[in-house]
């Protein structure tokens, strides 16, 4: 009988009230089913986070951010999480709260990096022992939290695992048993489990399998049963964060009492950052890595102070940045630091325009602002090219500016709402 002890603990990501959240909801032609993918609603703001998407895809996204305006329980958080789903599965996303910025215990440029290295992937590509098969049969045995004695999570499981060629039965830990639980392995499923770190990965749904349910609601990917050994050598596909690559090398030159007391709250060595800045370009340039910028969301927007958006103003600018999205819901408040007073709006930062929608962008820029009529071209040229045209015309200028906010519009909008936002 074949056992996996777990080397380290793998910590995942509990559910959440977004964990069903799988994307945008949108169709081929970008317009927002009014549900789908563990959305209702907010067909317009979804949209306009297409369009964010499509341009993040393009690579022209680099050195703006996104802002999210609304009141409380809107969806904002569930747009952002969406986003990062569109981008990729495991494409990293982190969220965080303004206020946690201020901390007693380490410097708000200090918090910033590091959220900001949590959201930027290092996809590895690497051979590692697994152990990969079609699930027979899986028992998991379940106890009373240790923490909470109302809440009872799985302490360990037994899956027998079988491939055309071998059949096998592991014994696995609570970390694993988790896994299980969370991405709902039944008979039938083809998985495979890292033997070294534990991480289990569900493939899809074995073809022409006997134990395999056949009324199974969700949509699943059908794949044909693996053949070999179970336990066998895989090229696989990990992604890391930048973050997870600087404790680790931090770790290596402290002592182990120190790894698990203090050493997390602790600030992080630039010359370390360096350093894993230096072996992350050297895999990319080997070809044994990539990039994988994610997306940092930052609630409660509105309590960053000026030193705070100045860093992250120059943190967009730089090479390895995410994507960020603030959120607020304020309306029209002072920057924190300052006597200036902001409103909240989104905005984004050549093709063929025709000579009408010129006339109307030249409007734009007189009411509004020069920025903001020349933000709005390349979100329009993605709409027109959406509708298969390479050129530009008044009615993509239109639908654009319907979807992103320009100042006086957001002004009108909070004091309309200002009811239902906070002061």
């Amino acid at each position: 009988m074949a056992q996996i002890r777990e080397i380290k603990k793998i910590e995942r990501e509990k559910a959440s009230i977004h964990s069903h959240i799988t994307g945008l909801g949108l169709d081929e032609k970008g317009k927002a089913k009014f549900i789908a993918d563990g959305l209702v609603g907010q067909v317009e703001a979804r949209e306009a986070s297409g369009i964010v998407v499509q341009l993040i895809r393009q690579g022209k996204m680099a050195g703006k951010g996104i802002l999210f305006v609304g009141p409380p329980g809107t969806g904002k958080t569930a747009l952002a999480v969406a986003i990062a789903k569109e981008l990729g599965e495991d494409t990293p996303f982190t969220t965080i709260n303004a206020s946690e910025v201020y901390s007693t215990e380490l410097k708000k440029t200090e918090i910033l990096t590091q959220v900001i290295r949590k959201s930027m992937g290092v996809r590895i590509k690497q051979k590692r022992t697994v152990y990969e098969g079609v699930v027979k049969d899986v028992k998991l045995k379940v106890a009373r939290s240790r923490y909470n004695p109302y809440y009872v999570s799985p302490r360990e499981a037994q899956i027998v695992l079988s491939t055309k060629d071998d059949e096998r039965t592991l014994n696995v830990g609570d970390a694993i048993a988790e896994q299980f639980m969370k991405l709902n392995v039944k008979k039938g499923d083809v998985i495979w489990i890292d033997a070294e770190t534990g991480e289990v990965t569900k493939v899809g749904r074995a073809k022409g399998f006997e134990g395999a349910k056949s009324y199974d609601i969700e949509v699943v990917r059908q794949v044909d049963i693996p053949t070999g050994s179970i336990k066998k050598e895989k090229d696989i596909t990990i992604t890391v964060t930048l973050h997870d690559l600087d404790l680790n090398l931090a770790a290596q030159s402290i002592s182990i009492t120190a790894l698990f007391s203090f050493f997390t709250e602790r600030e992080i060595n630039q010359d370390i950052r360096k350093q894993v800045d230096r072996l992350v370009k050297d895999m990319v340039n080997r070809g044994d890595a990539e990039l994988v910028p994610g997306v940092l969301f930052i609630d409660d927007a509105h309590m960053l102070d000026i030193e705070a958006f100045s860093f992250l103003t120059k943190t967009l600018e730089s090479e390895l940045a995410p994507i960020l999205i603030l959120a607020t819901n304020r309306g029209i408040t002072k920057i924190r630091g300052t006597d200036i007073e902001s409103v909240s709006y989104t905005h984004l930062t050549l093709p063929t325009i025709c000579s009408v929608a010129i006339v109307l962008l030249t409007k734009l820029g007189v009411e509004n602002s020069l920025r903001y009529a020349v933000q709005l071209i390349e979100p329009a040229y993605i709409v027109a090219q959406r509708k298969g045209r390479e050129s530009i015309k008044s009615e993509d200028i239109e639908e654009v500016s319907k979807l992103f906010s320009d100042s006086k519009r957001s002004v009108k909008y909070v004091k309309e709402y200002e009811n239902l936002l906070l002061k």
